[in-house]
């Protein structure tokens, strides 16, 4: 699994997945936050979130001051990020998938299309290969999906009742292109699943992606399909 996203090591924030997202909400964010609504909003643990809080002080990207308090106690440090804190290597990348997300617009005859074999077709690479024969089941195949999707930079959470199952995606790595190129990244990201859990021969395939249901979240809606073995001719059917 982690030989498959060396590919994507290149294209990562320097500053690492984590530390990029926390980031990510404090440039979101229309007032200083504390430690605790940050933690929530990238669900990881206070203490990390504040290692990362004082890391990203120390590398001048974001800056912290005492929280104005009117009552007595010892006020709480809040946390905001500095203009144009954004790392130079995450803006060249961001600059690249625009490009590429306006060039597959404007000349495919059917952009979504495209992208979702262009998303499948990785979404197979970063599967791995299972051995010959091997099936997934369906909770570790969306465990899995899930691993993948952090790594790639999204927060989520897997919200099942019965058979159906949905991840909430959570600050998405190229939410500003997808603003502008919506039909081409969400379909990217769709390929992305459907390929992912195809090459592992799992039961579930992810129906479809709802993008932006509110500002910083998206909603993928998995079904439970039948058995089905791996098979790159099911690349590009249906959408």
């Amino acid at each position: 699994m982690t030989d498959h996203l060396t590919g994507l090591d290149s294209a990562a924030p320097a500053l690492g997945e984590s530390r990029s997202r926390v980031l990510a909400v404090l440039q979101d964010a229309a007032r200083p936050l504390g430690v605790d609504e940050v933690a929530k909003r990238v669900r990881l643990h206070p203490n990390t979130v504040r290692f990362h809080l004082d890391a990203l002080v120390d590398a001048e990207l974001a800056q912290r001051s005492p929280e104005e308090r009117k009552s007595p106690g010892r006020p709480r440090a809040l946390y905001s990020a500095r203009p144009g804190s954004m790392p130079a290597g995450a803006r060249s990348y961001r600059l690249l998938a625009q490009i590429l997300a306006s060039y597959l617009a404007a000349q495919a005859a059917d952009p979504a299309r495209a992208a979702i074999e262009a998303g499948q077709e990785w979404g197979r690479y970063l599967a791995g290969r299972p051995p010959p024969f091997h099936r997934s089941d369906a909770d570790r195949a969306v465990s899995q999906l899930v691993g993948t999707l952090d790594q790639i930079g999204f927060g989520q959470e897997v919200v099942t009742a019965g058979e159906s199952r949905r991840i909430r995606l959570h600050h998405c790595p190229f939410r500003e292109v997808a603003a502008e190129h919506g039909e081409v990244v969400c379909s990217v990201h769709l390929g992305l699943m459907r390929g992912l859990l195809a090459e592992l021969g799992a039961p579930v395939d992810a129906q479809r992606l709802e993008p932006f249901v509110e500002p910083n979240l998206c909603v993928a809606y998995l079904s439970t399909t039948r058995h089905r073995h791996r098979s790159r001719s099911s690349i590009g059917q249906g959408r």
